[in-house]
């Protein structure tokens, strides 16, 4: 069967417009993306984290790569139930995400913090844009499932922010 004759069984049904799905199912894709993306980051950093901080550094990186890889499934599901198609792979994620890599074989605890601090604020604009594309085209649903979603990305940016602090009253 061509590609072509597959795809109209993929096509959920959805009062949604069409350039409703398109548009929102992109944006969601490139967020889904980038989640991916900042969870295999986060999962590196926890594996090679090192120093006086480890155990706790360790822990929260851990904490914080569940939350993210647990948002996957939700966010991947709601572009299929507003008639879209999601990601399909690897090659899939790595073209759309916004997230770069950080494969060095040394990478400072501050760094690391800083970078997934930097990172995840980052997704929590592009969040907020598809938050903004939802409201245009009157998806409620997909909306409020951003709204959680950001309230829990600014939650990990406040620890990240907070734990790589250096105790003065400026961060320094």
């Amino acid at each position: 069967m061509s590609a072509s004759k597959a795809t109209p069984r993929l096509k959920t049904p959805t009062d949604l417009g069409g350039n409703a799905t398109k548009d929102i199912a992109g944006a969601i894709n490139a967020i889904l993306a980038d989640t991916f993306a900042l969870y295999m980051k986060t999962k590196n950093f926890h594996w090679h984290i090192s120093g006086p901080h480890f155990r706790d550094y360790h822990l929260m990186l851990d904490e914080q790569a569940a939350e993210l890889f647990a948002t996957t499934d939700a966010l991947a599901e709601r572009v299929r139930k507003i008639g879209g198609n999601t990601l399909r792979s690897i090659g899939d994620i790595a073209r759309k995400t916004r997230i770069a890599d950080n494969d060095a074989d040394y990478v400072t605890p501050d760094d690391m913090l800083a970078e997934l601090r930097d990172d995840t604020q980052r997704t929590i604009t592009a969040m907020r844009e598809a938050h903004d594309l939802c409201d245009e085209h009157n998806d409620v649903a997909t909306a409020s499932l951003l709204e959680n979603y950001i309230d829990a990305a600014e939650k990990r940016v406040w620890f990240l922010y907070e734990t790589g602090r250096k105790g003065g009253p400026d961060g320094h």
